[in-house]
């Protein structure tokens, strides 16, 4: 059975509290990513983990080095964060993902804030 996308990023975000509860801000991100990755494979999930984002100029392949933090159901792009706040880069980076990826959707969390209820804490990027 294929999820829609809408209840993709409903369980994305439930997990994203859930972890955020049990573990509170301050950590170093690759800890959230594992706890996340964790939570997401619970909820029967398909994840994968620091994926390459290829990027090609002029028909010729980088070796940069890019690399998304969790890929969910092949459809959706989870970039996690640990900052004192977010800025607009952030959300530049994600949406290149997109870009790059030929994707739609995109996931940009920080979870190094007091709560998840800040608007500025969990952001949808649609391409």
């Amino acid at each position: 059975m294929i999820m829609e996308i809408n209840d993709i990023t409903y369980k994305i975000r439930g997990a994203i509290f859930t972890v955020h509860n049990e573990l509170g801000p301050g950590l170093l991100e690759s800890v959230y990513e594992a706890a996340l990755k964790y939570e997401l494979q619970f909820l029967g999930l398909i994840i994968n983990t620091q994926v390459e984002v290829p990027v090609y100029y002029k028909g010729k392949y980088l070796e940069i080095g890019f690399r998304i933090d969790l890929l969910v159901e092949y459809s959706v792009i989870v970039e996690i964060k640990s900052l004192e706040s977010l800025r607009d880069l952030h959300k530049k980076q994600l949406l290149n993902y997109l870009k790059l990826l030929k994707m739609k959707i995109g996931i940009l969390v920080n979870f190094n804030v007091v709560t998840l209820v800040d608007k500025e804490s969990i952001i949808r990027i649609i391409n």
